[in-house]
Order: C-alpha cells, then sequence, then structure tokens
C-alpha cells in the first residue's frame, strides 16, 4: 500500500493519524516484477452460452481491466539459510494516458483511468461510511485474491501438467472473511479458463482452502450488497448462486423440511438490503474453519455457526495464535532478553516452551528487582 496503514503520531495525549509516506524515497529491499505482472478484470456482464456438445460455457465480457504489478521483498528467518519473498501488488492502469483527450483540452480526463487505477493500492481499508468508499473496498479486495491466485497458479504450472496435485502443493489460508472471493475466483479460473466440470472444481478449491475467524459478533461478519457485487464482479455472483444452491440442497437433505436452518445457512441473506454473507462463503468453500484460542473456537461453535458446526462438526478446529519471541521479546525488549538468556541460555529464542524454566526464579529476590527495574525502563522509554 503506497501509503502504509498510517503513521501513528501523540499529540496532546491521544493519537492522530497520518499517510505514511514509505515509499517517498523509494525502498532498498522492493525488487519489481513486471514480468510477472497480472491483467485483473472488473465490472462487464456475463454472456450465458453453451457449445456445440450443450455444455454450459459462461463468458465475463465487456470488463474494465486494472494492472498488478508485484515487488518481492526479502524476508529473512533468525538464523536461517534460506530467504522467503514477500510479494506485494500494485495496482496500475491498463492505459494511463488518454491522448486524444488531452489533445481536446480534457487534460483531467486524460489521466482519468490511471488516478482511478491506482487508487486500489492507495491506503488499506479505505473508509467504507460512503458508497464509493465500500466499492473501492470490494474492489480493492478482489484485486488483491486475483493478483495473488494468478500468481500462484502461474508457479504451479511450471513443475506440473495437470491440476491434480493442486491441494498437495497449495494451501490456501484466508485469514477472516476479507480475501474470502479468492473462493468464487478460482472457481471462475478453475470452471471457465481451465475446462473443468463443476464437482473436481470445487473438490479441489475446498481442499485448497481454510478459513480462519476472527469475529465472535454476528452483526459484524462481513456482507457484500448484492447489487455492488453483481456490478463488479457479475461472474462471481453467478458463481455464488451457483455455491449457494448445491450447499441449500445438501442441507435439505439433512434437515427436510426445516426452511428457517436453510434460512440460517444461505450464502444470501435475504432480508433487505439483500447481500452476500461471506463468512458463510468462506466456512462453506474451505475444508476447515479455525478460531485463533481455545474459549474463541469453543464459541464459533456454540454460538456464532452453530448450524454449520452441526452440519460438519470435523471442519471446526482451533489453532492457538501465538507471537514470535525473536520480535516482540528479544528485539522489542533486548535488556528483558538478555536477563532471560543469562539464566536460562538462548534456547527459548527459537523454542518458546523453554521459557517455563524461569519458573524457578519466580521467588528470586535478585531476578524479581531486574524484571521490575526493566519495566520501569521500558515504561519511562515508551512515554
Amino acid at each position: 500500500y503506497e501509503h502504509g496503514i498510517f503513521e501513528q503520531r501523540i499529540v496532546n495525549g491521544w493519537q492522530v493519524e497520518a499517510p505514511e509516506y514509505w515509499l517517498q524515497f523509494g525502498s532498498p529491499w522492493e525488487i519489481v516484477r513486471p514480468e510477472s505482472a497480472t491483467i485483473v478484470r472488473l465490472r462487464g456482464r456475463v454472456e450465458h452460452r453453451s457449445d456445440a456438445h450443450g455444455r454450459f460455457q459462461p463468458r465475463w465480457v465487456d470488463c474494465a481491466t486494472v494492472i498488478g504489478v508485484p515487488y518481492d521483498i526479502p524476508i529473512v528467518g533468525y538464523g536461517g539459510r534460506t530467504v522467503n519473498m514477500l510479494r506485494l501488488w500494485s495496482s496500475r492502469a491498463s492505459a494511463a494516458f488518454d491522448l486524444e483527450s488531452f489533445n481536446r483540452g480534457g487534460f483531467e480526463q486524460a489521466v482519468h483511468d490511471k488516478v482511478l487505477s491506482e487508487t486500489i493500492s492507495k491506503v488499506l481499508y479505505p473508509a467504507d461510511e460512503t458508497e464509493r468508499g465500500r466499492e473501492l473496498r470490494l474492489i480493492q479486495q478482489y484485486f488483491f485474491v486475483a493478483c495473488t491466485l494468478a500468481d500462484i497458479l502461474r508457479r504451479y504450472d511450471r513443475t506440473h501438467d495437470t491440476l491434480d496435485a493442486l491441494p498437495d502443493k497449495v494451501a490456501i489460508q484466508l485469514n477472516d472473511t476479507h480475501p474470502a472471493l479468492a473462493i468464487a475466483e478460482l472457481m471462475r479460473i478453475l470452471v471457465d479458463e481451465r475446462g473443468l466440470d463443476w464437482e473436481p472444481a470445487w473438490e479441489l478449491t475446498r481442499a485448497v482452502f481454510a478459513y480462519t475467524n476472527h469475529t465472535l459478533l454476528p452483526e459484524a461478519l462481513e456482507t457484500w450488497p448484492l447489487a455492488m457485487l453483481g456490478a463488479l464482479l457479475p461472474r462471481h455472483l453467478d458463481i455464488i448462486y451457483e455455491i449457494n444452491a448445491r450447499f441449500l440442497r445438501q442441507v435439505a437433505a439433512r434437515w427436510p423440511g426445516d426452511g428457517e436452518r436453510q434460512r440460517r445457512m444461505s450464502l444470501i441473506r435475504e432480508e433487505e438490503p439483500r447481500a452476500v454473507r461471506m463468512a458463510h462463503l468462506a466456512i462453506v468453500g474451505s475444508h476447515r474453519v479455525n478460531g485463533v484460542a481455545d474459549l474463541h473456537s469453543r464459541l464459533i461453535r456454540s454460538h456464532l455457526v452453530p448450524d454449520f458446526a452441526e452440519f460438519a462438526p470435523d471442519q471446526f478446529i482451533n489453532v492457538t495464535n501465538g507471537v514470535t519471541p525473536r520480535r516482540w521479546l528479544r528485539a522489542c525488549n533486548p535488556a528483558l532478553a538478555a536477563a532471560i538468556t543469562r539464566r536460562i541460555g538462548d534456547g527459548w529464542i527459537t523454542d518458546l516452551d523453554q521459557l517455563r524454566r524461569l519458573e524457578r526464579f519466580a521467588d528470586d529476590a535478585e531476578f524479581q528487582e531486574e524484571f521490575r527495574a526493566i519495566k520501569r525502563a521500558m515504561n519511562a522509554h515508551l512515554s
């Protein structure tokens, strides 16, 4: 994101957010990869047609396009011998400058598409109080999903002639519902572009995706209005409808005549304004759903989506969130890290469980005083 998330300033004791111009002077860590740029389609319409054999072959046509340009940043692990790449995406206009408009005196219109396209990756999570803000946020979510999936499949295709091994080589974790459109996008690619029938495409899709839920309030779960989603991503809305229809047939077979349960479990909220329930899409399209703490995971099953947990209890698991001691202790608080290392060695840096060895120093007066002194010094440093 060109302006990061935000730069935090404390003014008169209050937080004030400002744009973070982290790319103002460029970044020595960034490596641009224009050869891997990806075209992302938006808007347009869907032509529903069949081929000579009667096979349904929809086409997404008359689309607007933007280009996703990847940038790689090397990530070096602690004590590691390899380097992983964090791939970032920047949005670019497919046609940056309209010379004809410029020559007619339409100077603003000449760069209109460029400005709109590059807005996508300006700021993370643009404000969604307005219709245009919500639309930009939806476009942003899809842009990163489309770029990343195209990139994943491009890498996979280098060493594989078929898609059979996709779930063995690719695992995609949906961190909350913001990237849940990836389920519909992968289905679109597999069915429309790769020519798979629906059932094998759906089997591959569910095997690839897993979903992490962070939200326990039903009213806070993300939804997108059908009208907006249909205008921006008409083919994806078609796919979501089909996913929903097939899923609700399974629900009806399990609980015949229970229309209220079908209404609760539907991917579509039928109350006005009608909307797609992104958490339901993420659950139905994933082979695993997890919370981030034991209590949280139990509440997901018992309070947030009990119908889904009853429908597929083995799908729901717990994966407790953790933090890295290398960043949040060794790097952030070197004095405390040194005090710990003097007593139990440095094995805790890569094995956090070794911190249990500190228990024998719980009543050590010298360690207690040193610990309190470090805390006081760090609090003073923060303030």
